[in-house]
């Protein structure tokens, strides 16, 4: 699948590893890098990283690589992470205390402003310092404040109901932890984390792996 851009949606989803592993090499002060280099961290070939980057202009030099800190730098402005994110989280169930606890988010320009819940026991608790509000404020709260993504943490009962919420009150961007398929515009940006499905594809590469020694012991 390509972007509007052009850009497969292949090629986006390794730039924030790229960006993961630079953000940890200029922790070591490593200054410079080569194709190859990088290839052994990511485990993606030297020709793909080039490939890839190529996408956006390349930013390599021939004989000396790449500046790793100009590289992160421009990838971060590719993922736009230059600017900050408003998130909302819809359920401040476990999955909701995770995401606006979790540091690393903040720290890259995800800025968690607003939980809401159904649950009186949960209404009026506090977060990290941040009120969990009433579901039936969502969309007043959304049409007073700039609010870029709403993050839903929900079981699956009213998943729907709470997108199209958050579609009304214009949000572009969907996060959905909910184990539903979401039904939505062509112009909302969701991003669907279905964390059976990655567990289960997890062990299908154990069964497989143990199919594989077994095999290799006869």
């Amino acid at each position: 699948m390509a972007r509007d851009n052009g850009v497969s949606m292949a090629v986006v989803r390794r730039l924030p590893k790229y960006y993961r592993y630079l953000s940890e090499l200029l922790e070591h002060d490593v200054r410079r890098i080569s194709s190859k280099e990088l290839s052994r961290l990511t485990s993606f070939t030297a020709s793909q990283i080039r490939q890839d980057l190529n996408n956006f202009g390349g930013f390599g030099q021939q004989g000396y690589g790449y500046n790793v800190e100009d590289l992160k730098t421009e990838i971060g402005k590719i993922l736009g992470l230059q600017v900050e994110h408003k998130v909302i989280v819809i359920g401040a169930g476990n999955m909701g205390h995770a995401i606006t606890n979790f540091r690393g988010f903040e720290n890259s320009g995800f800025r968690v402003v607003a939980l809401f819940d159904k649950s009186t026991e949960m209404v009026g608790t506090f977060i990290r310092g941040i009120e969990v509000l009433s579901i039936d404020t969502l969309e007043e709260y959304i049409n007073e404040h700039r609010v870029d993504i709403g993050a839903i943490c929900t079981p699956r009962e009213g998943t729907q109901e709470i997108a199209d919420k958050l579609i009304s009150c214009n949000i572009k961007g969907i996060w959905n932890f909910a184990p539903v398929d979401l039904d939505v515009p062509e112009d909302i940006v969701i991003e669907n984390v279905h964390l059976n499905e990655s567990l289960f594809t997890l062990s299908y590469l154990i069964h497989e792996k143990k199919k594989a020694q077994r095999k290799g012991n006869k």
